[in-house]
């Protein structure tokens, strides 16, 4: 009994309070985001335009690139409000360099911040594997294409609605969920991230 109290003492506290590094990490790739989020930004109408004319509505599956902020930086501070500023920054820095979509970037930014801190403070901000690291991706993209069907396709049909909003919440699960999670991991690898609990949990430390 005494060794397992012991051992419930011993765990560190849950600490939600942002620290410096916390701040400082956070910035930098949101930053390294935001010029991702240009560069696909040039590359985009390329690619969605011959899609968009052949199966309307899977141009949904382009939008993983512009999802991932908010993901990535959320599993790598673990701290409430990481993911949307996470993806906040990063339109921030992506309209500052120059998009052709003006102050849409930065209304991007809050809602697909908005759609994966949503589920991460559901599950408390205490669960950052895979799993969670997926629905939030889906939020992103949930919250992306409600917002693009609003915004860029008013009046759109049900039938490309439902295409849009399917396949922008599966690219927000592949890009923005396992790609964020899979980078984590690859980063901790690197130790880059010991001063974090996602860079301990894979190397092992304490």
């Amino acid at each position: 009994m005494h060794a397992t109290a012991t051992s419930i003492s011993a765990r560190p506290a849950r600490v939600l309070r942002w620290r410096v590094v916390d701040i400082v990490v956070a910035s930098v790739v949101a930053v390294a985001a935001g010029v991702v989020f240009w560069v696909w930004g040039q590359a985009y109408n390329p690619i969605s335009g011959p899609v968009t004319a052949v199966l309307p509505g899977f141009q949904g599956l382009l939008n993983g690139p512009w999802l991932f902020a908010g993901v990535l930086t959320a599993l790598i501070v673990r701290k409430p409000g990481a993911a949307l500023y996470g993806e906040l920054v990063a339109a921030v820095v992506s309209a500052l360099i120059g998009t052709q979509w003006g102050f849409a970037t930065l209304l991007s930014g809050v809602v697909q911040g908005l759609g994966a801190e949503i589920v991460f403070a559901l599950f408390l901000y205490t669960s950052w594997g895979l799993i969670p690291a997926l629905i939030a991706g889906a939020g992103a993209g949930l919250a992306e294409s409600i917002l693009d069907l609003l915004y860029s396709y008013p009046g759109s049909t049900p039938a490309f609605a439902v295409t849009y909003t399917i396949t922008t919440t599966v690219s927000g699960v592949v890009f923005a969920g396992l790609g964020s999670w899979l980078l984590v991991k690859a980063l901790a690898r690197t130790g880059a991230l010991s001063r974090f609990a996602a860079g301990r949990e894979v190397t092992g430390r304490v």
